[in-house]
């Protein structure tokens, strides 16, 4: 199953009807979107407005793949489930967001194993046929690596120091 989430703040109709008019062309009835509130009504792909936590948590263990916006929320999500996912960032030229912090975002993990951007709705059509045999990224922990931590530790400690 492939899950489409497009988060929680706003709808992002580009990537949505992008996702369904690919479903449509290829006959593929696994897609599963969380498309918020919108007027788009997708008609090849199942959908939800809003999936509730559990919903999501089930969704997401039971996708081979993630279709997104570019929010860290979901790319992390992802990552920590090692599902592949291919990001189109929304943009805010065209008022899917305040800025373009999506496509800084999008841009960052181009190339990361298990993560694939699309910059537009031709180029997404072409990863999503592309996405079956799309490698699984690497797990991260939810949790910092005590080698982090422990960097941080002495940041501050340094700091105090410093000070006193």
């Amino acid at each position: 199953m492939i899950l489409v989430t497009v988060g929680a703040q706003m709808p992002f109709d580009r990537l949505v009807r992008a996702v369904d008019e690919w479903a449509g062309r290829s006959g593929r009835a696994d897609v599963l979107a969380q498309i918020g509130t919108t007027e788009f009504e997708p008609a090849n792909i199942r959908w939800r407005a809003f999936l509730d936590p559990e919903e999501f948590r089930e969704a997401v263990g039971a996708a081979h793949a993630i279709v997104s916006h570019a929010g860290m929320g979901t790319i992390i999500t992802a990552l920590q489930h090692g599902k592949p996912a291919l990001i189109m960032p929304r943009r805010g030229d065209l008022r899917e967001t305040r800025n373009d912090h999506q496509i800084a975002t999008a841009e960052r993990f181009r190339g990361r194993p298990g993560i694939t951007v699309a910059a537009d709705e031709a180029e997404l059509a072409r990863c999503l046929d592309g996405l079956d045999s799309a490698s699984c990224p690497e797990r991260v922990s939810e949790h910092a690596s005590e080698e982090l931590l422990d960097a941080i530790g002495s940041f501050i400690a340094a700091g105090k120091a410093a000070r006193e």
